[in-house]
């Protein structure tokens, strides 16, 4: 049995809008919400890689990554590779967690189909953040061009993931700004044991709370006996 191995670089299609819907000025952004998309090659030399490796086989093992991506890349290269295969091929998808030989032998010994329904998932997260990212994109860049200084030549760029991110950002940096120190009570104890002296401390670290700190320093204080965790 002869066995050919080739990868790929991560996807080998990108979503992308119908030429006439790429030019800023080719229609308003609201368009974009129902412009055709197509898909387009990513890297020319790896599909041409894929079909030449596949040319005459008898069957395909998609070895991808065992994640949403990796299954959506998966029939990607299957779309490849198909016509060059042999009338027939046989198509299986390996499971593994690992990159070991014991991994890779038990993925080849439990080979199994691969799921559409994981590739059809990220290609809707595909369709989704090219809409929306390109369509507040260009949105907030033109909206904002001759009202502040300085973002004329900049492209304001949006996106479901680096937005919310950027939040997250601005929000602790906010914090940062307005923080206010709080005064706290930090609880230490030295207890002797055997010929010599350990030092202790309080499991949760901080104490906000005056009394409570008291507390538990004078229960500590009063107690002949104790339990270390």
């Amino acid at each position: 049995v002869e066995f050919r191995v080739t990868s790929v670089l991560g996807h080998c299609f990108a979503l992308d809008f119908a030429p006439a819907y790429r030019d800023w000025d080719g229609c308003d952004p609201a368009e974009l919400w129902e412009a055709p998309v197509v898909s387009v090659p990513t890297n020319g030399a790896v599909l041409r890689n894929l079909r030449e490796t596949a040319a005459g086989c008898d069957a395909l093992v998609l070895f991808l990554d065992c994640d949403r991506e990796g299954e959506a890349i998966a029939f990607q290269v299957l779309d490849v590779c198909r016509p060059a295969l042999r009338p027939g091929a046989i198509v299986k998808r390996a499971k593994f967690s690992a990159v070991t030989p014991d991994d890779i032998d038990k993925a080849m010994r439990t080979l199994g189909e691969p799921d559409e329904r994981l590739a059809e998932a990220v290609l809707a997260r595909q369709e989704l953040d090219l809409r929306v990212g390109v369509a507040f994109t260009r949105f907030t860049t033109r909206h904002f061009q001759g009202k502040y200084e300085g973002l004329d030549a900049r492209t304001l760029s949006y996106g479901p993931c680096q937005t919310p991110t950027l939040g997250f950002i601005v929000r602790r940096e906010d914090e940062i700004a307005t923080f206010e120190p709080e005064p706290y009570w930090v609880l230490r104890a030295r207890a002797k044991l055997g010929e010599g002296w350990e030092d202790f401390g309080w499991a949760r670290g901080r104490c906000f709370d005056r009394g409570l700190a008291d507390a538990l320093a004078a229960a500590a204080g009063d107690a002949s006996s104790g339990v270390v965790a």
